[in-house]
């Protein structure tokens, strides 16, 4: 990929552990369904989200603000293991929990201030694998990236991939499990 760092690692997390992981996380996250305004317009976001980290790491992005809540145990584990493997570390993750192909989430970057000018997001799935697809924002003629977002996979962005890449989970009408995706940060 052009104007890109991107590494993926298909198999961080064996399969017993993904299951222990999700089942924690579904059952002890604070999971929450905000809404943003498009186009004047309130809308729900389609998918569950919730926000932890280190104290004062707030996060905004599409008009939500995001205050952390604390680590838990379980979010302490993946965070390390994954920052072993991306030698950064983590201090806050958005969480999103995708029900059902009907959950998404639209084209965007990771570029908002308060990740700095080269932020690293550290994403971890965890369930159902979902599409995920990237496109260059400025040169057209690169074709569209694919990844299938396999059940505990790290996926790596880096580098100068938020200012010349987006990306985004498309909805589905294909019967997909639910999906959990854990996504690291360090917020300045």
């Amino acid at each position: 990929m052009p104007d890109a760092e991107v590494l993926f690692y298909p198999c961080l997390f064996n399969a017993a552990d993904c299951e222990q992981l999700f089942a924690t996380l579904e059952a002890e996250i604070a999971w929450r369904q905000d809404s943003a305004t498009i186009f004047g317009r309130h809308h729900l976001l389609p998918r569950l989200t919730a926000w932890y980290g280190d104290p004062g790491k707030t996060y905004r992005y599409s008009g939500i603000s995001m205050e952390p809540l604390p680590w838990t145990p379980t979010l302490r584990q993946i965070k390390v293991a994954i920052e072993t493997v991306a030698e950064v570390e983590f201090n806050s993750v958005l969480l999103n929990f995708y029900r059902h192909g009907q959950d998404s989430m639209g084209w965007h970057s990771d570029d908002e201030p308060e990740l700095g000018p080269n932020p690293v997001i550290g994403s971890v799935s965890l369930g159902g694998c979902r599409r995920f697809l990237l496109r260059h924002k400025g040169n057209k003629s690169i074709p569209k990236v694919e990844l299938n977002l396999t059940n505990g996979s790290l996926l790596l962005m880096q580098g100068p991939t938020q200012h010349f890449w987006q990306h985004h989970v498309p909805k589905t009408r294909r019967t997909v499990d639910p999906r959990i995706n854990l996504t690291f940060r360090v917020i300045q």
